[in-house]
């Protein structure tokens, strides 16, 4: 698996990440979930991405991986959800990756995000000097945040952030020129979300209240289709952009992760199909913005 360092930190991460969601499902089996986490990290997959919302997420992460705790690299987001503590608060920041630490069973996370932090908490400036004080403390290595749009945008002109996460996929390329190419050359590190789109072409018809409705128009809107060879063409086209760092998928399923594998490993997509793709995005592009 193919390496890149995040922005000018010292952190390596490999093309592919594994989005820890859907690890989080309690009705999920214990056993496999365990089972499949270190078959993850076993396969070369090993930049594992969490939250505080992903359900059991982050304890899993710790129940199964704590063993091996640099074999991997581990982020995660907070903001919310700490019982006594206000959200989107100083002290909301602090606890959260305190908690987050005891949760994963490690010293340091390698990555911390803020999670869709809003805008006008953001400009607030407090959330972020209380990450700062968990990188001068040693707990976190990246100060990082996670989000869309005009919060994204002023993350990144803040210059306060190591490390930045959006979606951006065959139908999500508006931060593309936006953020991620100028965060590349101030050294900023980038995770993509949402690599594949939630694979919209699974569906014959609109999807109405699927996470992809979104998507599935913008794929009829912009007259494409690649048959077969769907995934691999929206996950090449997310990994090898320029300056993304790594594109996080989530999945449950051991072949569809080795499919994921497989994709990245075939290289960039050829230049004229990027850029057909950029155009044909660029051509229909009706206030598409960033999906949260």
């Amino acid at each position: 698996m193919e390496l890149r360092r995040y922005g000018n930190s010292d952190v390596m991460l490999p093309v592919l990440g594994f989005g820890a969601g859907l690890i989080g499902d309690g009705a999920m089996d214990e056993n496999y979930a365990g089972y499949f986490l270190n078959q993850i990290v076993d396969r070369g997959v090993t930049f594992i991405d969490t939250a505080r919302g992903y359900g059991l997420s982050e304890e899993r992460v710790g129940r199964h991986l704590s063993w091996r705790r640099n074999d991997y690299i581990l982020s995660t987001k907070v903001g919310y959800g700490i019982p006594g503590h206000q959200d989107w608060t100083y002290d909301c920041i602090i606890a959260g990756v305190h908690e987050a630490l005891r949760r994963m069973r490690t010293d340091h996370i390698d990555i911390v995000h803020l999670h869709s932090c809003p805008l006008e908490t953001l400009e607030r400036g407090e959330v972020t000097d209380a990450l700062e004080r968990c990188v001068r403390d040693g707990k976190v290595r990246v100060a990082a945040y996670s989000g869309e749009n005009e919060a994204l945008q002023f993350a990144h002109a803040s210059g306060r952030f190591g490390g930045l996460m959006s979606s951006v996929n065959i139908f999500d390329q508006r931060s593309i020129s936006a953020v991620v190419t100028p965060a590349a050359k101030n050294g900023t590190g980038y995770i993509a979300k949402r690599p594949i789109g939630n694979a919209p072409w699974r569906f014959a018809q609109l999807p109405l209240g699927d996470y992809c409705e979104e998507y599935w128009k913008r794929m009829k809107a912009m007259q494409l289709d690649f048959g077969d060879a769907w995934l691999p063409t929206a996950l090449r086209f997310t990994a090898y952009t320029a300056g993304i760092t790594s594109c996080i998928v989530g999945t449950t399923n051991l072949e569809h992760l080795q499919r994921n594998i497989d994709s990245v490993r075939l290289g960039p997509l050829p230049d004229t199909l990027v850029n057909s793709l950029r155009t044909a995005f660029a051509a229909h592009d009706h206030h598409w913005t960033g999906q949260i």
